[in-house]
């Protein structure tokens, strides 16, 4: 059994965030270890109120787990506070942590916002050059390369705008754009490809991106390529909003009992 690790807010709700991730390691085979970086009152309505955690605290776990656990592959999703953001850079390059999945939380599917607007600018310059990929929303995206994305053309000069920044593979996520079908594009190695599945038409959405880095990263811990890791965590995300347990009054979580693509 390989590890993999998680840096992420927790999630009242059970739907997003280090729970998300958890669960989702564990339907992978894979043994998850987590790193908490905010606490957070939200269920499927919406983010009531949210705290992050001292640097120091979230410092030392990262060294308690990197030094006695280290993981195959990381993830990180929210961090919420620039200084955060610096201490994860950290502690990253100072243990060598291996497929490091970017996750650049911003706002969540509720609307809320749960990062800082002064570490968006530091996620780019610190957090994207040490990712194998970046998994951003239009959302997301839009505020890392500066540039409005309207259409899965733009989507994808954002992909390949991100790996000019540093990341090695760029996963841009096109499930916001209007249609019958849901677009997502990768970019590895100044290639381009697109992923493409049937809209479907539901409200269980809550957690979808902790969801997908963290069966990405996953797959990188148990030694899968990149491209394959990608292909397997949409297929598993998919999977898990199609067969949703529609929980809450809001926008509910996903089925992380869903099945993971086999080895």
């Amino acid at each position: 059994m390989h590890i993999a690790l998680t840096i992420a807010g927790s999630d009242s709700g059970g739907g997003a965030g280090i729970q998300a991730d958890l669960k989702t390691f564990h339907q992978f085979g894979v043994f998850g270890t987590s790193v908490l970086t905010a606490v957070t009152a939200q269920n499927t309505v919406g983010v009531h109120d949210w705290a992050a955690l001292t640097v120091a605290l979230v410092t030392r776990q990262l060294d308690a787990v990197a030094t006695d656990l280290p993981p195959r592959a990381v993830k990180s999703g929210m961090l919420g506070a620039a200084e955060l953001v610096h201490a994860v850079a950290e502690g990253i390059a100072r243990h060598r942590l291996p497929n490091y999945v970017l996750d650049p939380v911003m706002v969540a599917t509720s609307g809320d916002r749960l990062l800082a607007q002064d570490a968006e600018r530091i996620i780019a310059e610190r957090l994207v050059p040490l990712a194998v990929l970046v998994t951003p929303n239009l959302d997301e995206a839009s505020i890392l390369v500066g540039e409005e994305i309207t259409s899965v053309a733009q989507m994808e000069r954002a992909a390949l705008a991100l790996l000019k920044m540093g990341a090695k593979g760029a996963l841009v996520k096109g499930g916001h754009l209007e249609g019958e079908e849901v677009v997502d594009v990768l970019a590895v190695d100044g290639a381009v490809r697109r992923f493409t599945r049937p809209r479907l038409p539901t409200t269980s959405t809550h957690g979808t991106g902790c969801t997908l880095s963290a069966a990405v990263a996953a797959g990188l811990a148990l030694g899968r390529p990149l491209e394959r890791a990608v292909a397997d965590a949409l297929e598993f995300v998919h999977l898990a909003i199609a067969t949703a347990p529609g929980f809450g009054k809001g926008h509910g979580p996903l089925n992380h009992f869903a099945p993971a693509p086999p080895a």
